[in-house]
């Protein structure tokens, strides 16, 4: 099944200023994270942002709040899960998508349960692997194992931006390969 972007809606889960420098290989987690957010941007694609308690972990870091300029706007929420937050379960009802496609921190926790929890509302779920990360990569690689398991998609963010974009010749597909370079 190939992922379309008219059909689809992105979640930034808790990509926070004070956890963000204990994750593993957090710098590049943040280069193809702003890459990935700056190609859905340019596909028209609608972005969602979550914060886990702010107060204790901070905002969304820098780079990836200017790479979201006017998609920030970050839901508050206390919940390990996304869908524990109404206004969170809202905005996906009201975008009409049905295609979710999953990036943040930690992959064992927050974006582990709001997987599981999008796959059981049934949802396609799509989660791009190089936009993911824990404070311990074993984390990382069981939850992945185990989402693969549950039914969703494991993708990056290159091969989900060029599939979306499905040709060339265009700005568009000018755009993207200036991301992805």
């Amino acid at each position: 099944m190939k992922i379309k972007r008219e059909n689809s809606i992105a979640v930034v889960i808790d990509v926070q200023e004070k956890l963000f420098p204990m994750i593993s290989e957090n710098t590049i987690l943040e280069d193809k994270l702003c890459r990935l957010i700056n190609g859905l941007k340019v596909l028209g694609v609608e972005i969602l942002v979550t914060e886990q308690y702010t107060k204790g972990l901070g905002l969304t870091i820098e780079s990836v709040r200017n790479a979201l300029g006017n998609y920030y706007s970050p839901l508050e929420k206390m919940s390990f899960s996304c869908c524990g937050l109404d206004t969170f379960e809202n905005k996906l009802k009201q975008s009409g998508k049905n295609t979710v496609i999953i990036t943040g921190i930690e992959s064992h926790v927050c974006v582990l349960q709001t997987a599981l929890d999008l796959l059981d509302k049934g949802y396609i779920l799509v989660v791009v692997e190089d936009c993911i990360s824990s404070r311990n990569l074993n984390d990382k690689k069981i939850a992945l194992n185990r989402l693969r398991d549950e039914g969703a998609i494991i993708t990056t963010y290159e091969s989900i931006l060029f599939e979306m974009l499905g040709h060339s010749g265009t700005e568009e597909f000018k755009s993207i390969s200036r991301i992805v370079k």
